[in-house]
């Protein structure tokens, strides 16, 4: 499979993924047991098939997010129902 170049969300320090989790893990986050019990790149190929415009003429434009972070964020929201400024926040 193609891996597919995404924009990036910020700039991540060596050790930041590891504290972030630390800190969820702490706060006892239900978004953290989702994740360990949720593979969630098992969706990957059937998201980029899908969801991707592959019939692109050139690469203008700003690059898409990727789609697994899209599809958990849009999981959330449903969970959750909150809205897209509340996602972000």
């Amino acid at each position: 499979m193609n891996s597919k170049n995404y924009r990036k969300t910020g700039t991540i320090s060596l050790f930041d993924t590891h504290h972030a989790t630390e800190q969820l893990k702490q706060k006892g986050n239900p978004l953290y047991r989702l994740l360990k019990v949720i593979d969630f790149e098992m969706f990957r190929g059937k998201l980029e098939e899908n969801l991707l415009n592959h019939d692109k003429k050139n690469n203008a434009g700003a690059k898409p997010i990727d789609v697994v972070l899209m599809f958990k964020l849009l999981i959330l929201q449903c969970l959750y129902n909150i809205s897209d400024e509340m996602t972000e926040e």
